[in-house]
C-alpha cells in the first residue's frame, strides 16, 4: 500500500466518501488510489471552480466534508472563488492539492508555485510536508480540523498540499478518525447578562449555527414572549424553510436598507453573527450599520454553540416552550403574461416539490427566498461570499448529497457563464437539477452599483461593460451541447409549463427565462 491509498482508505473509513476532482499529473497516484477504493465516489468536473463549489454544496447539505482533488497551485487558484464562498459559509471541505515531490520543488519546474500562500486565503488548516508514513494520519487531522468551528470568518476548510513522493512511497498503515471538539458552550454569566437586556427594542441577529431550526425555534419563542424581533444575516449559508418553520426577518443588501430595517432597534443581540457592515464602501455611508444609539451585544460567537445559548436564554427568561410565530402555508396563483422575476418566484413557490433544495446565485434567484417560506418544506443555499458562479456548482454538490430531492439552481445570466461547465457534470452524473437562468442580457447589479455612486447616466462606453447582448448567448444550445436539455421561455405560462416538465422528469434540465 502506498501513501495515496493509505489516505483514501482512511478517509472513506472515517465517512469521507465523495471526491470532486479535476486532477493532473501530480495527482495520478491519488487517482489510482480512488480507483482501488470503491467506497470513494469520484465526480469529474471540467473546471476547478465547479469542484470547489460542488464540495461546498455537498458539505452544506450533509455536514460532512467532501474532498476536492486539484492540480498544484494553478488548480487551486482556479477553485479559490468558490472556496471563498465556502469559507464564508463555514462549510467543511478537505482540499487534496497535488504538489511536486519535495526534492523536485527547488528546481522551479514550470508548475511550481507558492501553494501555501494561495491556500492561506481560504483555509483554516494547511499541511504541506506530509510523507508516505504520515499521510493517512495527516488526513485524519484535516478531517478533525474541518469539523471544528473556528472564530470569525476563518471557515472550516482544510487543505492538504501533498508531495507526489508521499503518494507513491510505501505506507505502513491506515489511520482512524480523531475526536472532534464540539462547539464551546456559552457560560451562564453571559446568558444572564443578555437576558437582562432583552425587551421590545431588541433584535436577535442569527448567523452560523444560529440559523439551524432548533436555534430559530428558540429565538422565535423568545420573540413571542418579549416582543423582540428576530432576523438572520443578509447571506445565510443554509436556511431550512417552508410553511410551519419559525418566522424570521432577513437583513437586506444595501446599507441604507439595512439601517431602515434596524430603525427602532436599541439593542442588537449577535447570535453566531457579526455586527452588520456595508458590503461595499460608499461615499457618505457608514461602514458599520448600526443606528445611532443602538448597542451591539454578544450572545454567542460564531464558533460557539448558538443552539445551547438560545435555549438557555429562553430558560433563563422563563419562556415557556411551544408557541411561536410560524410561516403559514399559502396557495400561490400562477401568474400570466410576460415572464418576470417576481412571477418566476411565485411560480417556483407554487410548484415546489417537498424537500426541494434551492441554490441562489443572483438577485432574481434571491427573489424566490421570501415566497418559498410559505411553500412546502425546502432548503435554501445562498451565495455567501459574494463571488458569483456559485449556484451551478453548489447545485451539483447538493444533488450528489441528496439524490432523491429536486435541486433548483437559480442563476443570473452573467453568473452562469463563470461556471457553465456545471452542465456537463450534471449530465454526466444524471443529477436531478433544474437550472433557471434569469436572462436580462446584462450585469444588472453593476448598473445599479454604478448609479449608486452618484452617476446620473450610464455612458455608452460604460454600458458596454455591463452589456451581455453583443453577441447574445444561446443558453439552451450551450447547455444542450453538454448534455442538458432545455428551453427558453418568454411568458409566465411558458415558465410554469417548463418547470412542471422539469420537475416530473429525472435528470438535469435548463429553463432560460428571457426577461
Amino acid at each position: 500500500m502506498n501513501g495515496a491509498e493509505s489516505l483514501i482508505r482512511s478517509l472513506t473509513g472515517a465517512g469521507v466518501d465523495v471526491c470532486f476532482a479535476n486532477p493532473g499529473t501530480s495527482e495520478m497516484h491519488l487517482v489510482q488510489a480512488i480507483d482501488a477504493v470503491p467506497g470513494m465516489k469520484a465526480v469529474l468536473s471540467l473546471f476547478e471552480g465547479v469542484c470547489t463549489g460542488a464540495a461546498d454544496g455537498y458539505g452544506r447539505m450533509t455536514g460532512m466534508p467532501a474532498t476536492t482533488l486539484l492540480h498544484l497551485g494553478p488548480g487551486l487558484g482556479n477553485g479559490i472563488a468558490n472556496l471563498h464562498n465556502a469559507r464564508r459559509a463555514g462549510t467543511p471541505i478537505i482540499n487534496l492539492i497535488g504538489n511536486h515531490a519535495l526534492y523536485h520543488v527547488e528546481h522551479d519546474a514550470p508548475l511550481t508555485s507558492d501553494i501555501d500562500t494561495l491556500a492561506r486565503n481560504v483555509s483554516s488548516w494547511i499541511k504541506g510536508d506530509s510523507t508516505a508514513t504520515s499521510l493517512a494520519a495527516d488526513g485524519m487531522a484535516a478531517l478533525q480540523a474541518t469539523l471544528t468551528a473556528t472564530p470569525g470568518s476563518k471557515g472550516q476548510i482544510a487543505t492538504m498540499i501533498i508531495p507526489a513522493d508521499a503518494c507513491w512511497n510505501e505506507a505502513p498503515a491506515l489511520a482512524t478518525a480523531l475526536p472532534v471538539t464540539p462547539r464551546r458552550a456559552v457560560d451562564d454569566a453571559r446568558i444572564r447578562s443578555v437576558a437582562d437586556t432583552i425587551d421590545a427594542g431588541t433584535m436577535l441577529l442569527l448567523g452560523s449555527d444560529g440559523l439551524t431550526l432548533p436555534a430559530r425555534i428558540a429565538a422565535a419563542r423568545i420573540a413571542r414572549s418579549t416582543g423582540c424581533r428576530v432576523a438572520m444575516i443578509t447571506f445565510p449559508g443554509r436556511v431550512d424553510g417552508g410553511a410551519g418553520t419559525p418566522v424570521c426577518e432577513r437583513l437586506p443588501y444595501f446599507p441604507e436598507q439595512v439601517l431602515a430595517a434596524l430603525k427602532g432597534v436599541s439593542k442588537l443581540v449577535l447570535v453566531g453573527a457579526e455586527t452588520p457592515v456595508s458590503f461595499f464602501a460608499y461615499p457618505d455611508v457608514p461602514s458599520v450599520l448600526l443606528p445611532e444609539g443602538c448597542q451591539a451585544i454578544r450572545l454567542s460567537e460564531i464558533e460557539e454553540d448558538s443552539v445551547q445559548a438560545l435555549e438557555a436564554l429562553a430558560d433563563q427568561m422563563g419562556v415557556a416552550g411551544g408557541d411561536y410565530a410560524r410561516y403559514e402555508s399559502q396557495e400561490f396563483e400562477l401568474p400570466t403574461g410576460r415572464v418576470s422575476t417576481g412571477g418566476i418566484a411565485k411560480t417556483i413557490a407554487a410548484l415546489l416539490p417537498e424537500g426541494a433544495v434551492l441554490c441562489g446565485d443572483s438577485g432574481g434567484g434571491g427573489a424566490a427566498f421570501g415566497p418559498v417560506q410559505s411553500s412546502r418544506a425546502n432548503t435554501f443555499l445562498n451565495l455567501t461570499g459574494g463571488s458569483i458562479g456559485q449556484g451551478g456548482p453548489v447545485s451539483i454538490g447538493a444533488a450528489v448529497a441528496c439524490p432523491d430531492q429536486r435541486v433548483l439552481a437559480l442563476l443570473g445570466d452573467g453568473a452562469s457563464m463563470y461556471t457553465n461547465q456545471s452542465f456537463w457534470t450534471q449530465a454526466r452524473e444524471g443529477l436531478n437539477v433544474t437550472t433557471v437562468i434569469f436572462n436580462n442580457s446584462r450585469y444588472g447589479i453593476l448598473e445599479t452599483e454604478y448609479l449608486r455612486l452618484g452617476v446620473n447616466t450610464i455612458g455608452e462606453r460604460a454600458a458596454e461593460l455591463f452589456d451581455l447582448s453583443r453577441p447574445s448567448i444561446d443558453y439552451v444550445a450551450l447547455a444542450g451541447s453538454m448534455g442538458v436539455p432545455g428551453e427558453a421561455v418568454t411568458t409566465s405560462e411558458g415558465f410554469a409549463a417548463a418547470l412542471q416538465k422539469s420537475l416530473s422528469t429525472p435528470g438535469p434540465y435548463l429553463i432560460e427565462a428571457q426577461l
